[in-house]
């Protein structure tokens, strides 16, 4: 059974949530008209983290994409609205 100290330990702050969602919005270079769905993806990534689980085939939301090899075409960007689905 749960203590209430675990519990409290694992509710999310809004600072945090915050926080994540501020670096998904850099991330995705500023987008503009996407504070909600950035929101929640800072809300399902922290909760994910949380509960020591991921999605299978997504990285580290703190990786970031290597960069391209000189002399190779970098990579299509994906549009925000299939990330976040």
């Amino acid at each position: 059974m749960s203590s209430p100290a675990d519990i409290t330990s694992r509710e999310i702050t809004f600072e945090e949530i915050r926080e994540r969602a501020y670096d998904l919005w850099e991330r995705h270079h500023r987008p503009e008209g996407f504070s909600i769905e950035l929101w929640l993806m800072a809300e399902r990534e922290l909760r994910a983290e949380r509960e020591g689980r991921r999605r299978p085939g997504r990285p580290e939301p703190e990786s970031a994409p290597a960069p391209a090899e000189p002399g190779t075409a970098a990579k299509a960007k994906v549009p925000l609205e299939r990330i976040a689905s």
